[in-house]
């Protein structure tokens, strides 16, 4: 798409005029067309050209502005690349971009903290699932915030991850005429009134205890008294390496149990999304405990596959326990479902199951790895040690024949 002349996309504080550059206001009087959300218009109430207010979707807005030959300015809060509207016009409107300071450099200005080292995310328009792994050991984190994600609502949420580690340092209207900044423990920030303008730093005071790949079977919550229904910590780790999972994956875990994988799955993956069925009751509610104390926050549904699996989203990699008497269907919805380059690992405890499993993966065009899993754990007898066996397990990797997954 080619213009007579390129938009200027220029970021604006909550100052106003104050923020902008002399050269950007001359811009601003020269045009004939200003864009912007309505608290940044009414800064220019002189203004005698078109205003366009920004309000909803921006598709409809770039439709408006793909063919506009006249002088057009928008303007957005702070740096408009930064999880701002920038990002999304940028790609298709051809704009110069003259950016403002950010609301999370003017916060960490405030707190007269640096910030290089600082997570960022937002959970700004969008959800809050999964957070509790994306910032569990980080030391700072900066948030942008909502009406909705408001710095009450993120109390309550690491309250329930047990994320009590942190305070919150809270910054209000930055450069506007009720600016705010000050700190906050987690109980006060949970019933304090905040402008919806705000933006949350959260540090840490101690460190956390930290759990690594394999934890302890005995840490989860299971069920009582029939212990065992978990998938052992080291058929774990090697189903685990076998989903080949990077940090941004979509992971189902059909039959999660206890939701020991669907967890660790969740530390290996923290920026992408873990979704889990259970058929039954119990031990869902074992999973939710578990997803609170290892502070992963997956979606598990009550549902017995693959009912229930067309409510997520296509997976990257898939882990299956066990299987009832619908392998076969599973197993194609399964496969069907699977995105490029994607793996499904399933761990079958019997011969005939492990044939079941091959069969319906042949029939749908996938290739197979099979580890078979014989594992002794060391026990003391006396002032001796012996060595007591795992069930074998039969770990079953497959993919598209015609993709490369060396």
């Amino acid at each position: 798409m080619i213009l007579h002349r390129s938009m200027k996309l220029i970021g604006i504080g909550d100052n106003g005029l104050a923020s902008l550059l002399p050269q950007y206001l001359q811009w601003i009087e020269d045009s004939e067309v200003l864009v912007g959300g309505e608290r940044v218009l009414d800064f220019f109430p002189a203004y005698t050209g078109e205003k366009i207010v920004i309000k909803g979707g921006l598709s409809s807005l770039v439709e408006r502005l793909a063919n506009e030959t006249k002088k057009t300015v928008i303007l957005a809060s702070g740096d408009p690349l930064f999880y701002g509207l920038g990002g999304y016009l940028a790609k298709k409107l051809k704009l110069e971009v003259y950016p403002y300071i950010s609301s999370i450099q003017l916060a960490f200005a405030k707190m007269g903290e640096s910030w290089q080292d600082a997570y960022v995310t937002s959970i700004h328009g969008r959800s809050m699932k999964g957070l509790a792994q994306r910032i569990n050991g980080k030391k700072k984190v900066a948030l942008l915030t909502d009406a909705d994600n408001s710095p009450n609502a993120l109390a309550r949420y690491l309250k329930h991850f047990g994320l009590t580690e942190y305070r919150a340092f809270v910054a209000e209207n930055l450069q506007g005429e009720n600016e705010k900044v000050g700190w906050y423990s987690l109980d006060e920030l949970e019933t304090a009134m905040f402008s919806p303008l705000n933006v949350v730093i959260l540090q840490q005071t101690f460190e956390p205890k930290r759990y690594t790949l394999g934890i302890a079977d005995e840490e989860f919550s299971q069920r009582k008294p029939d212990k065992g229904l978990i998938t052992k910590k080291e058929i774990r780790v090697l189903s685990l390496q076998a989903m080949q999972l990077q940090k941004d994956s979509i992971i189902w875990d059909i039959g999660t149990c206890t939701g020991s994988m669907a967890i660790e799955a969740g530390k290996l993956a923290p920026e992408g999304q873990v979704f889990a069925v259970e058929k039954n009751a119990p031990d869902l509610e074992n999973c939710l405990q578990n997803q609170q104390k290892f502070r992963v926050d997956i979606t598990a549904i009550h549902s017995k596959a693959p009912e229930g699996l067309d409510s997520f989203p296509d997976p990257d990699a898939i882990f299956i326990g066990g299987t009832g008497g619908e392998m076969v269907e599973l197993l194609q919805l399964c496969c069907n479902r699977l995105k490029p380059y994607g793996r499904i690992v399933l761990n079958a405890a019997t011969i005939e199951n492990l044939y079941k499993a091959v069969e319906a993966f042949k029939a749908c065009g996938f290739a197979v790895d099979i580890l078979q899993a014989q594992l002794a754990r060391s026990k003391p007898i006396l002032d001796m040690t012996r060595f007591v066996p795992l069930n074998p397990i039969y770990i079953i990797s497959a993919y598209r024949k015609e993709e490369n997954h060396d």
